[in-house]
């Protein structure tokens, strides 16, 4: 039963939520108007699940002192603290989302620096990566390296002191090849997608069951 309910729920679910759209009937819009209203409700209940799961997770690498265990903390407290000084706390002590309050400084304060920082890395991991891969090597990294060496420059103000030509050729790029091999990319993604949902609408996948999906 444990697996059985939840999936006559993903498979029924699934085939009216698929089916709708190709019903142009006013009690299908109702469907799946009702369906949506319900949408944040499953996921709020969702968030439960996933901040026990967390924490559970990260209780028993604590207790079991695992590889890097005191990240757990980093974790689980301001999972925690913060959610109390925006719910729990009156604002005049800082409690509150507003400013000033102990919730915006975490954000504009700590969040936002964090994140700045981690783009700021990503960027010479990106430079590194692109370096290696323009190598030109063989015909196709020749290519590739031309190309964006094109694209980069007509991006810039620079790109203008090489002729018309070269912005130019850089938008023609973008907007056919780029575009081309772009929207061929979204289409196996969307039919990827599909692929894995009409999986879990019939149960050859469960994987999302938990444990093996036996």
């Amino acid at each position: 039963m444990k697996r059985t309910v939840p999936m006559m729920i993903a498979m029924i679910g699934g085939i009216i939520m698929m089916i709708q759209y190709f019903i142009p009937h006013q009690v299908s819009q109702d469907v799946f108007n009702y369906y949506t209203e319900w949408a944040p409700l499953v996921g709020s209940f969702a968030l439960v699940l996933g901040v026990g799961s967390l924490t559970r997770v990260h209780i028993h690498k604590i207790r079991a002192k695992a590889p890097n265990w005191p990240y757990s903390y980093a974790v689980l407290i301001p999972l925690y603290l913060i959610p109390v000084f925006a719910f729990f706390l009156p604002a005049s002590i800082g409690g509150g989302t507003g400013k000033p309050s102990v919730f915006d400084f975490m954000y504009s304060r700590v969040q936002i620096p964090i994140q700045a920082t981690m783009f700021s890395m990503l960027a010479f991991y990106i430079a590194s990566a692109a370096f290696r891969a323009f190598r030109a090597k063989s015909a196709l990294a020749t290519i590739l390296l031309v190309t964006a060496i094109i694209v980069m420059l007509a991006q810039v103000p620079i790109g203008d002191l090489f002729g018309r030509w070269l912005p130019d050729t850089g938008l023609w790029i973008l907007r056919f090849p780029n575009l081309a091999a772009k929207r061929a990319i979204e289409l196996g993604v969307g039919f990827g997608m599909l692929a894995t949902c009409l999986k879990i609408i019939f149960g050859v996948e469960r994987g999302w069951l938990g444990g093996a999906g036996e």
